[in-house]
């Protein structure tokens, strides 16, 4: 049996629901795109061209709802790859957008660097425990330029095919990325069919859909392409000073920009993916390593499975400056519980400082911490060959049962975890071998696998077309 967690009743999870339904209904949000605007009005929402604000009807609401997939998958260029949606799995997603890296050889942080996000991005498509990729360092590589952009996205498309989930901040630069998705995946229609790109929609809060980055989904309106509906209220600042209240508002944020998506496409697949955070009352700074993000985690989730949505969660990160003791607990105390709520997507290894700096060390060691997870929340199996009482009574008083059958069948079967990395024999042992360092560990296992090819290059037509996309670009 699976563990399982619950951190709201049904009853608060229907509240949450109609008190959103009256606050988009009397006080609305500000939709700062005229093109969402028009859109929202036409499916029946009061629009107030003075000040940009919209009111959404509860039928408006509802109908949105109505129309969003409750199942999709989300693909890539790797062949077969697919992860079901509302399947009951739950897939990693690498934090992004740190700005500085900690090099924990010379314990330098310094800002991020082209080399930095190349070595990340080979690392994610190497290791099978991340299925998503999210920049997870800015370096430099999405200017205003079309040309930059295209090389970004033929860089990345080069060294990574399982999903992306990443965003477009102009909307004259979408066509291009479109462009760029018909060459590496055959055409538009598969595009739409297998959904190898999900965009990221984030409302600021409170209550404000913002114009050029929804303008810049509005412009794969056809295509079919996942909007991850990603508010970030963080409590006390952007948000409430409450972890219902924070709730509260990220689900106002997601039903708002669901009524846009489904109004401009009905049938546009969407991810419930509110990231709801807290401060640090002391400073006003984000708090990444509070434990509360465990909580608000559960929270979203749970909100996403009332709606039965596809949900993306977060979990918290660490306030720690750089790999050790508080990291290590910061990210076990904020993972488990969302782990058991099982998101389809959850958000966070990699990144410390509050996400702010990189750490591939820490990547490796947060990726242990997430197997450990997974394996609580895969539970107690209680199949009928589980119980074992026959060769309870076979063994008897005072017997071993170390050389039963059914030992060995148990730990070929998973009945235990046996952990990727750590130190897990006697002190003797630990003090001959060396005195084991798990960031040593961590180092030689990421050198070992940058050292080798990347697993999955794209074929050389598509990378000469890509070269000829770019070459376009750079002269507009």
């Amino acid at each position: 049996m699976r563990v399982q967690i619950q951190v709201l009743s049904e009853s608060e999870k229907t509240q949450v629901h109609e008190r959103s339904l009256n606050i988009l209904a009397k006080t609305g949000v500000r939709v700062d795109t005229e093109r969402g605007r028009r859109i929202l009005h036409a499916a029946g929402a009061s629009v107030d061209e003075s000040n940009h604000m919209v009111r959404l009807p509860p039928t408006l609401v509802e109908e949105a709802l109505r129309l969003a997939p409750r199942e999709f998958s989300l693909g890539g260029r790797r062949p077969g790859f697919s992860l079901p949606m509302n399947a009951g799995n739950s897939y990693l997603l690498a934090d992004g957008g740190a700005v500085r890296v900690h090099d924990s050889i010379t314990g330098e942080r310094r800002p991020g660097t082209y080399a930095d996000w190349l070595k990340a991005t080979r690392l994610l498509e190497a290791l099978d425990d991340v299925s998503i990729y999210w920049q997870m360092v800015e370096a430099g590589l999405t200017s205003d330029t079309p040309g930059d952009f295209v090389a970004y996205w033929c860089v990345l498309y080069s060294n990574y095919s399982k999903h992306i989930q990443e965003y477009v901040n102009r909307p004259d630069l979408t066509p291009w990325l479109l462009e760029v998705l018909q060459t590496v995946f055959g055409g538009k229609e598969t595009v739409s069919r297998i959904h190898p790109i999900s965009f990221l929609l984030c409302p600021f809060s409170p209550l404000v859909i913002e114009g050029q980055y929804t303008d810049a989904y509005l412009e794969t309106t056809g295509w079919n392409i996942p909007a991850v509906l990603m508010p970030m209220p963080l409590m006390g600042t952007t948000s409430p000073a409450s972890l219902i209240s924070t709730i509260l508002l990220g689900n106002c944020e997601v039903l708002a920009m669901l009524c846009l998506v489904q109004a401009a496409c009905p049938g546009t697949p969407a991810i419930y993916a509110p990231m709801l955070a807290v401060i640090d009352p002391h400073s006003g700074q984000y708090n990444g390593g509070a434990v509360e993000h465990c909580l608000l985690g559960v929270g979203a989730t749970e909100m996403a499975r009332y709606y039965n949505l596809p949900v993306e969660a977060e979990a918290g990160g660490s306030d720690a400056p750089v790999p050790g003791i508080q990291a290590g607990y910061e990210r076990a105390l904020n993972w488990e519980l969302p782990t058991l709520a099982r998101p389809d997507i959850l958000v966070g290894p990699g990144l410390l400082g509050g996400s702010t700096v990189l750490c591939l060390e820490q990547l490796m060691i947060d990726l242990e911490m997430a197997r450990c997870c997974q394996r609580i929340a895969h539970g107690i199996d209680t199949a009928e060959d589980k119980w074992l009482d026959d060769v309870i009574a076979s063994v008897g008083p005072g017997g071993s049962f170390l050389t039963q059958r059914s030992t060995r069948d148990s730990v070929r079967a998973g009945e235990w975890y046996f952990p990727q990395m750590g130190f897990h024999d006697s002190f003797e042992h630990w003090v001959s071998s060396g005195r084991h360092d798990l960031l040593e560990e961590a180092r030689l296992k990421i050198e070992k696998i940058l050292s080798a090819d990347p697993p999955n290059p794209p074929d050389e037509p598509v990378l000469r077309e890509l070269q000829r996309i770019e070459k376009r670009a750079r002269c507009r």
